[in-house]
């Protein structure tokens, strides 16, 4: 037999493209692992940003129905009593803490948690055209309500919530 009639591949035409092939599957394997990374941190970031929704969501809901009575605020939490949630109850206390790293609504002393991975939360008051960090600013004002109230939450290294709510002139009545 002559060489001329040999029709396959040497040893190293084999080893070459077997190479070849090692490469391209070790692309395809980081390719495949780079986008399971970046869905990974996507989903992640869209679960953060859900928690703060519904923190920004129902603290202003709080303090949108506050009710008549006293409004509280050493400048690191918030005391006031809000019109019940649902017809006809009546309304309750709710107290806005942070304890630990949590943001923490306590109604009627039931803590939930709302929000981890919190590093501070203060409190101002708009009165007449100046924000105070507590409130009332002194005990004859005990019943006074100030114009606005707007909440910080520190996020540590992804930033900060900001929400500032208005409030009505005088208690709404209620039962």
């Amino acid at each position: 037999m002559t060489r001329e009639a040999e029709a396959g591949f040497t040893l190293i035409e084999l080893m070459i493209s077997l190479a070849l092939f090692a490469l391209i599957a070790v692309a395809g394997i980081a390719l495949v692992d780079s986008i399971l990374g970046v869905q990974g941190r996507t989903a992640a970031r869209l679960d953060d940003q859900g928690a703060m929704a519904r923190a920004v969501y129902v603290l202003t809901s709080d303090i949108d129905q506050i009710a008549r009575g006293r409004i509280v605020s050493n400048g690191h939490e918030l005391i006031f009593t809000r019109a019940a949630p649902g017809l006809g109850g009546a309304p309750v206390e709710v107290r806005w803490i942070r304890t630990g790293d949590t943001l923490t609504r306590l109604v009627g002393g039931a803590p939930q948690p709302v929000m981890a991975g919190v590093t501070g939360l203060d409190a101002r008051f708009l009165d007449g055209g100046a924000w105070r960090a507590g409130w009332p600013p002194s005990a004859d004002r005990g019943e006074d309500w100030p114009r606005a109230v707007e909440i910080t939450v520190g996020l540590g290294t992804r930033g900060t919530l900001r929400r500032v709510v208005a409030l009505p002139a005088r208690p709404a009545s209620g039962p």
